[in-house]
This record gives C-alpha cells, structure tokens and sequence, in this order.
C-alpha cells in the first residue's frame, strides 16, 4: 500500500476552493470546528460513500480531513483501493485551527471532540477502579486495563474506545444527514 498524497494546511488554504473536502470525523467531532466548506462521511460510512465520492473526485480532488490526518490518511487509502485519489490533510483539523485558518463550528448540541470524551471515558474508568479498589482489591484491575489499553493505543495508533464511543447516539450520523450529503456530492 503507497502513502497517500499528502498536503500541509497553509498550502490547503491557498487552494481550498479547488479540493471537495470530506471530514471523516464523526458528526460530533465535526461540528464542533471543520474546515469551511468540508463535507462529513464518517470513516465507517465512506465503503457507503465510495459511489458519490466516485463522481465528485471525477470533477476535481478529495481532500480527506481528519483531527490528526490517521483517519484521512486510512480514508485516502480505502479510496485508492476504489481507483479513487485522494489527499489527506497534514495535521488534520487540530494544525489547521493551530494555524490560524478559519473553522465552521455548529454550536447547536455539539459533542465534544473524540479524543476529549476518550481522556473523560478512560479517566472516568482509571478513578473508578482505585476508588472500587480501596473496597474490593480486584477492581484495580480495571484500572490496569485502561492504562493498558491506553499503552496499546499509542503503539499502534489505534483507539478501541474511540470506536465504542462513535457508536454511542451523539456521535453517529443521522441517515437524513448522510444521504444530503451523499446527494451534494453525487451532483
């Protein structure tokens, strides 16, 4: 598998209103701040996506937006396999707004940033393992659990519980949401 074109977000703002930009983030992360103009297909969605994805990369490039630039970058490389380029977004939407660029934000029942509700899940989780723990000696282990999670985490540049809390109701897309913007790039 070859690495995906790759762009840096000051040179993504000098031509942005030449890409067609799909955040893959989940809805929430995505309304808490993305790029103006950026299209949201969940990673989950996009093999749901490939055929609109199709029509609009026939009429100029994807740029594939993330928070870090590790899910564009896994997107731009589920749409290779399709025969579809893409580039991803250096840094993802967390350089971009560290930058200086402009963000749309949708303020009405934003959830918080993924990697924010991991830190609150996991940390949730490690307090209440010691504090159960002081009563009941093995609930410690769910403290070594998360921490352990939280090691494998990093050295694979994966996050499990990520994954669970995308699926949880304020993080997954509504279909009427999706299917619009599955329309607006099929056009």
């Amino acid at each position: 598998m070859s690495t995906p074109a790759a762009i840096d977000p000051a040179q993504a703002a000098e031509c942005l209103s030449t890409y067609t930009v799909i955040d893959v983030r989940t809805p929430g992360e995505y309304a808490a701040g993305h790029l103006p103009g950026a299209h949201n297909i969940p990673l989950d969605h996009l093999r749901t996506a490939l055929p609109a994805l199709k029509t609009a990369a026939a009429r100029g490039e994807l740029l594939m937006v993330c928070a870090s630039g590790a899910r564009s970058a896994s997107a731009c490389a589920q749409l290779a396999e399709a025969d579809i380029t893409a580039t991803t977004l250096t840094g993802g939407t967390t350089a971009w707004i560290r930058q200086g660029h402009p963000a749309d934000r949708d303020t009405t029942g934003a959830a918080w940033p993924m990697e924010r509700q991991v830190r609150l899940a996991a940390g949730a989780l490690v307090v209440a393992g010691l504090a159960l723990g002081t009563r009941y000696r093995p609930a410690r282990w769910l403290s070594a659990a998360v921490g352990s999670g939280l090691v494998f985490s990093a050295a694979t540049d994966t996050c499990g519980m990520a994954a669970l809390l995308a699926k949880l109701p304020h993080n997954r897309p509504r279909t009427t949401d999706l299917d619009a913007t599955l329309d607006a790039l099929g056009r």
